[in-house]
């Protein structure tokens, strides 16, 4: 795998169908080790959903489960740096991609994970997005997993379809902050979903009320309860909400997520919540 858009060999070619019909194989047995498969979507940018994505993925194999954590935002990749991770991906004998390990439980893949450059710009359309996605299925050494979770960027494009066409089964967990602007987008991401029948596990509300450090007193950056009452406008399940926390923002700058053993305070107590409202539904 490289950095550079899948190649194509021509419209019809038999190398083209051979070359397509063995990603095909690869990818239905690679998903068929993969026991639960989990798109992090949001309606809008800036609500905190790598950062979601990154924790969830971290706490889920903290509690003795095997986890991928797969970046799918091939323009603005943000997991490598939220888990601490570096350099290009090994390739193993067979020319699969091996992903980074993060601690015991814990594969990771990102498109910063396949750049020389970590500040290079992805200039790609739709087609070339759609075939990196499928390799970064098919063509890497994922193995069993019982959970994937798929970072995708913010919005209904060609990243979010890709995978819901590429992923069989699998199920979106949809992050939102509680203000009308992103509540607005967020209701497009589950019509999106219900559109190319994606099944919905729930909405979970991202940077809610917090306690003031100084004073006890609570603090609303936005709103509250908008996420919950959007829920339930749009028929799904509510899974939480996690509070405002700069220690999140700070451990995920350094590589070391909050949600790590070890971690403490209300966001992982929210977020342990929000794991056990999310793990009985699959």
């Amino acid at each position: 795998m490289s950095a550079k858009p899948p190649e194509n060999s021509g419209c019809g070619g038999a190398g083209q169908s051979t070359a397509g019909d063995a990603q095909d194989r690869n990818l239905e047995q690679t998903l068929s080790k993969i026991k639960n498969k989990l798109i992090v979507m949001s309606g809008k940018g800036g609500v905190g959903k790598s950062s979601f994505a990154t924790n969830l993925a971290v706490s889920l194999a903290d509690k003795g489960f095997s986890t991928g954590l797969l970046d799918v935002d091939l323009h603005g990749p943000s997991i490598a740096t939220m888990t601490g991770i570096d350099g290009l991906l090994n390739v193993s004998d067979d020319q699969r991609a091996i992903p980074k390990s993060v601690g015991d439980r814990l594969k990771v893949v990102s498109m910063q994970s396949l750049m020389q450059d970590p500040d290079q710009a992805v200039i790609w359309r739709g087609p070339a997005k759609t075939g990196v996605i499928r390799q970064f299925i098919a063509e890497v050494c994922w193995d069993e997993l019982d959970f994937l979770i798929v970072d995708s960027p913010p919005g209904t494009g060609d990243e979010p379809l890709s995978v819901a066409q590429t992923i069989t089964g699998a199920k979106a967990v949809i992050v939102t902050t509680p203000q009308d602007v992103a509540l607005a987008d967020v209701r497009k991401s589950i019509n999106f979903c219900r559109a190319v029948n994606m099944d919905i596990v729930g909405l979970v509300e991202n940077m809610g009320p917090f306690a003031c450090p100084c004073c006890g007193k609570t603090v609303e950056l936005f709103k509250s309860r908008g996420g919950r009452l959007t829920a339930e406008t749009m028929g799904v399940n509510f899974l939480g909400t996690l509070p405002f926390d700069p220690k999140v923002v700070k451990a995920c700058d350094e590589g070391t997520p909050i949600a790590a053993a070890g971690g403490d305070g209300d966001f992982v107590k929210a977020l342990g919540q929000v794991v056990q409202a999310i793990v009985p539904k699959l």
